[in-house]
């Protein structure tokens, strides 16, 4: 499976983007499909998750309200809609892909496949 990421970019504080994850290479039935960043000096944190099948969500606190995830069967995708965005979520944002538990889908280790990744900058 490969995944490829794209939507990032720089936006004013309380502004909007939407990430998007196209899969490729394979079914992701079954497959839990992550978001994840990382700021430079910090470890790779969870943002959000979603099961391709049943569409369940999961969201890290800190973006919890303003973040959606979500699925699109049809075009295989998964997309990340970022609404009042704030200067501590700028980051590298990554797609990830695997047959996830539910105690294990806030974990990056629990994933097998990545994308390459999509800078999101916001500034003050």
């Amino acid at each position: 499976v490969q995944l490829q990421a794209c939507g990032g970019g720089l936006v004013q504080a309380g502004g909007s983007l939407r990430l998007s994850c196209a899969t490729s290479g394979g079914t992701v039935s079954g497959y839990s499909m992550g978001w994840f960043r990382q700021a430079p000096g910090k470890e790779r944190e969870f943002v959000a998750a979603i099961r391709w099948n049943g569409g369940i969500t999961y969201y890290a606190d800190s973006v919890k309200g303003r973040f959606t995830i979500s699925r699109d069967k049809a075009k295989d995708t998964v997309d990340l809609q970022m609404n009042r965005l704030k200067p501590e979520d700028t980051a590298v944002y990554y797609c990830a892909a695997g047959r996830v538990i539910v105690s294990t889908v806030r974990s990056p280790n629990a994933y097998v496949y990545w994308g390459q990744g999509t800078q999101v900058t916001v500034s003050s």
